[in-house]
């Protein structure tokens, strides 16, 4: 097959779809580690939603006419990873919330960065519904990364100083 521009969008959402996988096994865990509410909260959402955006993509695999599977993604492995280290070296302590929220945004931002360039790729090769599709979850993205922004400036880096 050739490596054309259809070939490197079908990888990219392979490797995708194997990361929100990943993601959405870890926000539990990442839930469950925080100590504000509200950063607990802004976990659950955003557990909820990526059920959501793994739909999406099985959505597009179909437009496609490909089974939906993942490719193992070393990028979102190593970014979860870092925030299991952040999880165990910092329990219980006053910096885990501020460390929790910057593992979680390097995830948004990994995220942003994937679904941007598929959306691109989709509309250079008239892939209109897979557009629509990709659009509905980078504006999910953005907003939660948003949301975690205000959540570090509001709260969570201040108790993480001040301690």
């Amino acid at each position: 097959m050739e490596k054309d521009l259809n070939a490197l969008f079908l990888d990219t959402l392979k490797d995708i779809y194997y990361a929100e996988k990943q993601i959405y096994k870890s926000l539990p865990k990442m839930a469950k580690a925080a100590s504000s509410d509200k950063l607990r909260a802004a976990f659950e959402k955003h557990h909820e939603e990526t059920e959501g955006q793994i739909e999406r993509l099985e959505q597009i695999f179909e437009l496609l006419g490909k089974p939906a599977r993942g490719k193992k993604c070393d990028a979102i492995e190593g970014i979860l990873d870092e925030g299991k280290e952040i999880m165990e070296e910092y329990e219980d302590e006053p910096a885990l919330d501020a460390g929790l929220l910057a593992a979680a945004q390097a995830v948004e931002h990994y995220e942003i960065s994937r679904y941007g360039t598929l959306r691109s790729w989709a509309a250079k090769l008239g892939m209109k519904d897979a557009v629509k599709l990709l659009d509905q979850t980078l504006a999910e993205e953005k907003k939660t990364d948003d949301a975690l922004t205000k959540l570090a400036d509001s709260e969570v880096n201040a108790i993480a100083q001040a301690a």
